[in-house]
């Protein structure tokens, strides 16, 4: 469990943060612009959980809950000794969370009406926060995509970022009256 005793420490005072491992990097380091912006979908989340029935609530408390371990993943830089292990001390995403993840979207999925133009984000106030917080995951999935060019990252961390993404779009698309009430684009129609 983790215990905050204090709130400010000023260690950052001078633009330098403290990774999970204890290493000092700038706080515009791509590391903590990728963990930064999980953090910010994640309150995206919890805005839309204001929106959603106890069933959804719950759904979305369990994704919160991944995305503060995917943050805390992001936080520590993988080892070399780390690489091609199964098991590591270090709290990272491991693959029954994505597993999770695509059995919801399925079942969600299953009673949508079929798309036949791109989905507007908008619709029920929940839906629409989820389609921010949905393009939100998608610009921490690019980060992490960076990161991962320069530097060992979990890779089950980007391919959890690549299902929630998908998680939020049908999820918001269920909340839209299961696609009925979905904001359809219309090419063209202001020309």
């Amino acid at each position: 469990m983790v215990k905050l005793d204090k709130i400010y420490t000023t260690g950052g005072d001078q633009g330098e943060t403290s990774l999970s491992d204890g290493s000092r990097v700038t706080k515009h380091d791509l590391r903590v612009a990728a963990y930064g912006t999980v953090d910010e979908a994640n309150a995206h989340i919890g805005v839309a959980r204001l929106h959603t029935t106890d069933d959804v609530d719950a759904m979305l408390g369990r994704l919160q809950n991944d995305l503060f371990d995917l943050g805390a993943d992001l936080a520590r830089p993988v080892r070399e000794h780390e690489q091609g292990q199964e098991q590591s001390n270090d709290l990272r995403i491991v693959q029954n969370q994505i597993d999770r993840l695509e059995q919801e979207i399925d079942q969600m999925n299953e009673a949508l009406s079929p798309l036949n133009s791109f989905v507007l984000p908008g619709g029920k106030a929940s839906a629409a926060h989820l389609h921010v917080a949905r393009t939100v995951t998608r610009r921490a999935e690019r980060l992490v995509s960076e990161l991962a060019e320069k530097a060992e990252i979990n890779q089950l961390s980007l391919i959890y970022l690549n299902r929630l993404s998908d998680h939020l779009f049908v999820l918001a698309r269920h909340l839209n009256d299961n696609g009925t009430a979905d904001l359809l684009w219309q090419p063209g129609k202001n020309h």
